[in-house]
């Protein structure tokens, strides 16, 4: 059965080989997406104005442009998506130049679309936890937010390290806890305003790529190379350069960033010189290294070394006090982002946010707030507005409150719609009201007004009937 999700990616081909992008396009509407095909610079520009895409599959050589010179322009009329590069050629500068533009890969045609299918699953994969829209980066540089004893923790540390612009600090902590903000606020403590802060996704780096991304090349260090590049070391300046997924690196590489790091050197490839390093070095994992050490897969060496300083970022499940205010944080920044007045939570959806345990910690609670602004329209938001996998708790183990507590309204995947579970439980509310249509309007956290809307729309009378 395709889900939901992917019926709503849309991957946009721009390739001037007709054969190629038809064959590529049908490849990816088997998997339930949507592909749209441009067959110049020009069209895909003038989709780019008027759709958004998950997706943009670049050809190098289009006939009216270059597609790396059209990179910016496409990111600047998407508000968030990925471009991955393709060519029937490849040449590291160009890879190099491309990834550096804003392209999140640099694939190689080859007689089988089989691998660019692999790529685009994968980005669909990665957009379900990347962190949202663009308020998302506001929010990670305000910092970490709450007053829990164990975020107060973590704020202490980072205060301490702040002072020591040297030394290695190792985040840990499950994905969505905000280790990127974290590293964002010591770098924000420890340097002066306005000194890069260069982040290097681990998990991301293209294994051909890799060495020239973080040390540099030289002229004519290889096919191509025609002139020096700058690594992300050296870019990073006296500011901070912040290794996500430290873990996901490999093994050789795990060895050159030693040396780097006991040395505060590296080397551009193809040079013998040497060039210092004066940015402060931040990692981060999700992953359980000391046991990674154990299996092989992490070199004890660098563990020792980065674990210099190592600063755990707890689960939010562990920090309930910083749930609610979290919450209002987003409910105001989302509401204003879409222009909307924020409008109160009800005391059950209070309960509600404080009953679910997170698996996807900070980033899910900002993506329901979010998915529950955008469903409420305007008006109050009720437990209705948010997933299924948190209402659940409501007829699982049921929401504290006056109103909610053991819901029997339950939700049949590939049978009902939000409509469909929306209804249940307006039927299920006014029952319990006995008809008054005021108090149930009360337990769903919604205006009387906005309940006879619904039973208008859904052909109710006051007893649900």
């Amino acid at each position: 059965m395709v889900s939901e999700e992917t019926e709503n990616f849309r991957v946009l081909i721009v390739d001037d080989e007709h054969y190629f992008a038809q064959a590529l396009g049908r490849a990816i509407e088997r998997q339930g997406m949507t592909a749209d095909l441009a067959y110049s610079a020009a069209e895909a520009l003038d989709l780019a104005d008027n759709r958004h895409y998950n997706v943009i599959l670049l050809d190098h050589k289009l006939p009216d442009d270059d597609g790396i010179r059209i990179i910016p322009l496409l990111l600047s009329r998407q508000l968030r998506t990925s471009i991955v590069m393709m060519t029937a050629f490849e040449t590291i500068p160009n890879a190099i130049q491309a990834i550096r533009q804003g392209a999140e890969d640099y694939l190689v045609k080859q007689t089988t679309v089989k691998p660019i299918i692999e790529k685009i699953l994968k980005l669909q994969r990665m957009e379900r936890v990347r962190e949202g829209i663009e308020g998302w980066e506001e929010h990670k540089r305000e910092g970490l937010l709450g007053k829990s004893s164990n975020l107060l923790h973590v704020m202490d540390k980072i205060r301490k390290v702040a002072s020591s612009p040297e030394t290695t600090v190792l985040l840990s902590g499950e994905s969505g806890v905000g280790k990127e903000v974290a590293a964002m606020q010591l770098h924000r403590q420890s340097v002066p305003a306005g000194t890069p802060f260069i982040p290097v996704d681990c998990v991301a780096l293209p294994h051909n790529l890799v060495e020239s991304l973080l040390f540099g090349h030289e002229k004519g260090a290889f096919t191509g190379a025609d002139r020096t590049t700058e690594g992300a070391f050296v870019q990073a300046g006296k500011g901070t350069i912040f290794l996500d997924e430290i873990g996901e690196m490999s093994l050789d590489l795990q060895g050159k960033l030693l040396r780097v790091l006991e040395s505060r050197k590296c080397q551009r490839v193809g040079s013998v010189q040497q060039q210092d390093i004066k940015a402060r070095i931040v990692a981060a994992t999700n992953r359980d290294l000391k046991e990674w050490v154990d299996q092989g897969r992490f070199r004890f060496d660098l563990y020792q070394r980065l674990s210099v300083f190592p600063i755990h970022i707890p689960p939010l499940r562990e920090r309930q006090e910083d749930i609610l205010a979290l919450a209002e944080h987003f409910l105001y920044f989302v509401s204003r982002k879409l222009g909307r007045a924020p409008q109160p939570f009800s005391k059950e959806v209070h309960d509600l946010l404080m009953q679910y345990d997170y698996p996807g910690n900070v980033r899910e609670l900002k993506n329901v707030i979010e998915r529950a602004v955008i469903m409420a329209e305007g008006e109050s938001i009720g437990v209705h507005h948010f997933p299924e996998r948190m209402l659940r708790r409501i007829s699982g183990e049921g929401v504290q409150g006056d109103s909610f507590q053991r819901v029997p309204v339950s939700f049949i995947p590939g049978i009902d719609t939000l409509e469909t579970f929306e209804k249940k439980m307006i039927i299920y509310a006014l029952k319990q009201a006995k008809g008054v249509k005021t108090e149930a309007a009360r337990q769903l956290g919604i205006s009387r007004f906005q309940l006879i809307r619904r039973l208008e729309k859904y052909e109710l009378n006051d007893n649900g009937d």
